[in-house]
């Protein structure tokens, strides 16, 4: 019998805040370990939280975005276990009653899209950081991270496959990114995931799950389920039985190994959290967020696919922050005459030079106006495509405008038939073999002859002209 596989979802999301959940230390990423604490997130005695509101209205938000149903009471409780990093010995979470449940996100299948359900986002705080590398016998704590506001988002076990895993969570982390509810950057730890992976054979009720812990990198989490996969099946078929447990990737060996069995799991002894009251919202709060909120990635890729005839996969990646689809769009209102143009000289040239820097299109020093001016060029045959690649290098390294650039280099076109002709005529005689094969039934040398006029021209020469007089001279 066929096995089909069954994946659910636990996102931890931090969010991006200038302080902490509880208290006033910052949330800055970097610092010396240990300089961003207080009593109220080290947990000395008589110490009392106060909640961060800009924690509350970011998960409102994210609640809106994904359709979900925002609780106007929520509560918190304490979530009790023993951990180094975990300076209270509880974390004070939400159980009972979350402030966000329901919702979905919308991923693309085999046959459109598919429909992921979300249960439930509650808020928590972050632990600590245990710190291992480099280190002989013993392990040190920073405390930074703990305290920090973070987004519970779990789903229900809706997906049936790594590669479905992986598109929810993209969907999910460009939501995230696009609301600037956090910068949600895995290297930090900001975007972690916990997967519940469980087979069956179709029909059949699920089967017994393991939960692989803490991953923050869409390629390990991919590697992590189908090894689980695997492994399940290879259980069940030996004739074993696949135990409940928590497993831990290790992304060196690419394997998973147990962290704890079911008998062995953690009895959180959740509890109401007494130094906090009930969290109410208004419903006149709600819709203010929601009437603040901006256009959705997913409705953002449909118009741009609609309004400039951009394909699926670029209008996907111009909408991936808010940020760069205004600058799309500042872009096109600059140069209206071709939004295909805009697009793939931003998403493939600007945004290549860019990664390259190590820069996001915030920090661009080709401005939306500059890019345009160059794209201008192009479409009045000033210069050609190519010549507009070294153009684009020279105004990242200047910040000059294109026409500076192409009067100061001297990049200008040629598109006068008479210069062209008189190149073509020096490259014909060059290779007398060429020409007398071409005329002989050898079509393909027309890309010999196109290679060596650009050549011969530097680039400048019109590439439509080269073609058009080619075929006449070489008749």
């Amino acid at each position: 019998m066929s096995w089909e596989v069954v994946i659910g979802l636990e996102v931890h999301c931090q969010i991006n805040t200038k302080t902490k959940a509880f208290c006033g230390c910052s949330t800055e990423f970097g610092a010396e370990p240990n300089t961003q604490t207080c009593p109220v997130c080290l947990g000395m005695p008589g110490q009392l939280p106060v909640l961060n509101t800009v924690a509350v209205d970011k998960s409102i938000l994210t609640g809106l975005a994904i359709d979900a149903k925002i609780n106007l009471e929520s509560r918190f409780d304490r979530k009790n276990y023993f951990y180094p990093d975990l300076p209270k010995g509880y974390q004070i979470s939400q159980f009972a009653v979350p402030i966000v449940e329901g919702g979905y996100i919308d991923i693309p299948g085999k046959e459109g899209e598919k429909r992921i359900g979300v249960t439930r986002i509650h808020m928590e705080e972050d632990a600590g950081k245990s710190m291992h590398e480099g280190l002989e016998a013993v392990s040190h704590i920073d405390l930074n991270r703990s305290g920090v506001p973070l987004m519970e988002i779990v789903s229900e076990p809706d997906m049936r496959s790594a590669d479905e895993a992986i598109a929810y969570l993209k969907q999910l982390h460009q939501l995230i990114r696009f609301l600037e509810v956090s910068d949600a950057d895995m290297e930090k730890g900001q975007f972690r995931c916990d997967a519940n992976v469980s087979v069956r054979h179709p029909g059949e009720p699920f089967g017994t799950r393991t939960e692989l812990k803490n991953m923050n990198s869409f390629r390990f989490i991919k590697q992590a389920i189908e090894y689980e996969v695997t492994r399940q099946i290879e259980v069940i078929e030996d004739g074993g039985e696949v135990v409940q447990e928590s497993r831990l990737w290790d992304s060196v060996k690419n394997e998973s190994r147990s962290m704890r069995s079911k008998e062995e799991a953690h009895d959180y002894r959740y509890f109401p959290e007494p130094d906090l009251p009930p969290l109410r919202v208004s419903q006149e709060e709600v819709n203010s967020i929601k009437a603040g909120m901006p256009e959705l990635p997913g409705q953002l890729r449909k118009r741009f696919e609609i309004e400039f005839g951009l394909s699926p996969y670029d209008a996907d990646v111009l909408s991936q922050t808010r940020n760069l689809a205004t600058w799309y769009e500042s872009l096109v209102a600059a140069h209206p005459a071709d939004p295909k143009r805009c697009a793939n000289w931003l998403a493939n040239e600007l945004l290549g030079r860019l990664k390259e820097a190590g820069e996001e299109i915030e920090n661009s020093p080709v401005s939306a106006e500059l890019l345009a001016g160059l794209l201008d060029r192009i479409a009045d045959n000033t210069i050609s495509g190519k010549i507009a690649k070294d153009v684009l290098d020279a105004m990242m390294a200047s910040g000059s405008d294109a026409d500076a650039i192409i009067e100061e280099k001297g990049l200008k076109q040629v598109s006068d038939s008479g210069a062209i002709d008189a190149i073509i005529r020096e490259v014909m005689d060059a290779n007398p073999e060429q020409v007398e094969g071409y005329r002989g039934g050898k079509d393909k040398l027309m890309g010999f002859f196109v290679g060596q006029v650009m050549k011969a021209s530097k680039g400048q020469a019109n590439p439509g002209m080269v073609n058009q007089r080619l075929k006449e001279l070489l008749k």
